[in-house]
């Protein structure tokens, strides 16, 4: 598995809305998001994930060349319940998609549902 730091394609950043961990609607957020985005489109691809309900706000705030696209999710935690990328000694690389459960589950889980969030790694596997 390549390390955090190394030499990547791109970024995956998840739009914010979930009204209870964005307040207000994630005004400030969505905004901090879109500036977060496009420091890091200066120097390699961003895709933005955003939900049916908020693909045009984010389409409408981000510059035209960083994508957009449409995909729901639970929260914004990207990192977390992207696929884990992985290289062979031949340099294959493919995607881990691992069971997500908000970090606990039923008993000790940060927030549910969270089946969209544990969706979120095959679906970017088959953008890619």
């Amino acid at each position: 598995m390549p390390a955090e730091f190394s030499a990547h394609s791109g970024c995956i950043i998840i739009f914010p809305e979930r009204p209870d961990s964005w307040q207000y609607g994630g005004v400030k957020a969505k905004k901090a998001f879109c500036e977060v985005a496009c420091a890091i489109a200066k120097g390699e691809k961003v895709t933005v994930l955003a939900s049916f309900e908020q693909y045009e706000n984010a389409r409408r705030m981000l510059p035209s060349h960083i994508r957009v696209v449409e995909m729901s999710s639970d929260d914004a935690w990207a990192r977390d319940v992207s696929p884990e990328f992985v290289v062979n000694k031949s340099g294959d690389m493919r995607g881990v998609d691992w069971y997500f459960n908000a970090w606990g589950g039923l008993v000790d889980g940060l927030y549910f549902p969270w089946d969209k969030d544990n969706k979120i790694a095959r679906k970017v596997c088959d953008l890619l």
